[in-house]
């Protein structure tokens, strides 16, 4: 049985649930929780959202590449999109600390991110090939058929 699946999508938010269906049937075939599933839905929606909304400035016609693998306690995904370079971890990380913003002087933006890279065992960005991609690696519980492991996600 394979261990990892691909889905390309317009990036477009009318795509979304297209997508989350994608995340949580993969996360049923492995036997993944149901808390961590929800936990790489929630990733999964943020960064699609951000390649659509931020990324292209709306809904487009380019691709929006989610790939799933799952590995023994964790699993991985890849957002890959063909929008202008932005790295998300440089920028969450150069945004102040949480405690030195008051809340109604934060700009708009920027918490799915630090929620993302919280969530995160593992996160890297690479920008390649004229794509943006995000790897994102979570750490789940045990999930049933762990003892196999399966491709890992392309690099």
């Amino acid at each position: 049985m394979s261990r990892d699946a691909q889905l390309t999508l317009p990036a477009s938010m009318a795509s979304w649930p297209r997508a989350q269906g994608f995340v949580e049937a993969f996360c049923a075939r492995h036997r993944v929780g149901r808390h961590d599933m929800l936990r790489l839905t929630l990733v999964a929606e943020e960064l699609f959202t951000n390649a659509v909304e931020h990324g292209h400035g709306g809904d487009a016609d380019a691709p929006v590449r989610l790939a799933l693998a799952f590995e023994p306690g964790r699993l991985r995904l890849l957002v890959e999109d063909r929008a202008p370079p932005f790295d998300p971890i440089a920028h969450a990380r150069s945004a102040p600390p949480e405690h030195a913003v008051e809340l109604d002087a934060r700009k708009v933006g920027g918490l799915g991110l630090l929620l993302v890279e919280q969530l995160a065992a593992e996160l890297r960005y690479a920008r390649e090939h004229g794509c943006n991609r995000l790897w994102v690696t979570l750490a789940i519980e045990s999930a049933a058929g762990d003892a196999d492991q399966g491709p890992a996600l392309p690099r």
